[in-house]
């Protein structure tokens, strides 16, 4: 079982900029891809952004393409999402998710393992 806990949200000024952060257990981080989804009230969990196993290759969603980047330190077993410009339509709650293989990066289901999700709010 992989356990993923994620950190850094908070409220920040629309045009601002935010590190979220989510550190693995265990030691095959490396065998998994990693993934970031976000989740507003109300709404459906949105793909955000996935990175592969040696984070050589990654993929962005169109609305924050440009803005945030994802990478991944595997010595520390921790993915990052670096969150730049940041707009009011980013606030959601923010959640890792780990795979094996990743046929459908965009897809909830495709992902084995979530953490608990950490909130970013962007003010106007």
């Amino acid at each position: 079982q992989v356990q993923l806990v994620e950190s850094g949200g908070g409220l920040v000024q629309a045009g601002g900029s935010l590190r979220l952060s989510c550190a693995a257990s265990g030691r095959t981080f490396s065998s998994y891809a990693m993934c970031w989804f976000r989740q507003a009230p109300g709404k459906e969990r949105d793909f955000v952004a996935v990175v592969s196993r040696t984070g050589a290759s990654t993929y962005y969603a169109d609305s924050v393409k440009g803005r945030f980047t994802i990478s991944r330190n595997n010595a520390r077993n921790t993915v990052y999402l670096q969150m730049n410009s940041l707009k009011p339509e980013d606030t959601a709650v923010y959640y890792c998710g780990a795979v094996a293989s990743v046929t459908r990066a965009t897809i909830p289901l495709e992902y084995e393992y979530w953490g608990q999700g950490t909130q970013v709010t962007v003010s106007s």
